[in-house]
């Protein structure tokens, strides 16, 4: 465990001094600080107002801009280490593979989750000076959340990296990977499901399966409990799943995804020419 710690506090502080994390830092409180501008914690757009307007688009926004810093940061820690030759000086302590191969991983997991993490509450906290009403179950609700997705993305790229030669390989598939998950969002799946009349089951299964899928499907069942956004594929859902058991799976399922992800991942590291 002390080894494990150590290889953390490691990849944190090397994450700190990168400009990487300031641009990453900054974007989130941007983001924040443009939902305020603009006035979004005082309007009321269908029925919501305040912090709940604010926290339903921050959502979202966060939905399309966390996986892709996660997934090209992430993949460039190990496929970075190998290239550049590091290999051969962090296998020369003596620390186990297990070890600094899972502190990289829970040290990048606090270095991408805390900024997003700190808007989030940074704007709660302004919203409540203002005397704005703080909804503290969907705050929860969006909090594990972004802590299942950012595991997801962790684990895709911890897995691209063990795999990877160079860097260049390793972000060319991770936005390859990225752009996949976008494609298959229910959308363009609608569109397929019309065009090839193709049973609805077989539709929303397949996009079930997609992590992305889930985390905005959940996010949308806080606001909008029938998932009425969402059209007749709402009825397949909730039939299956019920409003308690989708929540549960909106969580469950994309950091199990990521963890095993991370599993295979290490399961490659370990066995590969690390040198």
């Amino acid at each position: 465990m002390a080894n494990l710690i150590a290889a953390a506090r490691l990849d944190i502080a090397e994450s700190l001094r990168a400009r990487w994390f300031i641009v990453y830092a900054l974007v989130f409180g941007g983001l924040v600080a443009a939902l305020f501008v603009f006035g979004l914690t005082e309007s009321r757009v269908m029925g919501f107002t305040g912090l709940t307007r604010l926290l339903v688009t921050y959502i979202q926004l966060s939905m399309a801009i966390l996986p892709v810093f996660v997934l090209v940061t992430t993949v460039r820690s190990l496929a970075g280490d190998r290239e550049s030759g590091n290999f051969e000086y962090m296998l020369a302590l003596p620390v186990p593979l297990s070890a600094w191969y899972w502190g990289r991983f829970v040290g990048r997991f606090v270095i991408v989750f805390l900024p997003v993490f700190l808007a989030m509450i940074g704007a709660v906290a302004y919203g409540g000076v203002k005397g704005a009403d703080v909804p503290w179950l969907q705050i929860a609700f969006y909090t594990a959340l972004l802590v299942s997705l950012t595991i997801t993305f962790l684990g895709i790229g911890f897995l691209i990296s063990s795999l990877a030669r160079s860097v260049d390989i390793a972000q060319g598939a991770a936005f390859v990977i990225w752009l996949m998950l976008l494609l298959f969002l229910d959308l363009i799946l609608l569109g397929v499901m019309v065009r090839e009349q193709l049973p609805a089951d077989f539709i929303v299964t397949l996009a079930l399966i997609n992590p992305l899928q889930v985390f905005r499907t959940g996010a949308m069942l806080l606001f909008d409990p029938q998932l009425v956004l969402l059209g007749p594929a709402a009825y397949v859902i909730l039939d299956a799943f019920g409003r308690a058991g989708y929540i549960a799976w909106a969580f469950a399922y994309p950091a199990a995804l990521g963890l095993a992800f991370a599993w295979l991942g290490y399961w490659r590291f370990q066995r590969s020419d690390l040198v």
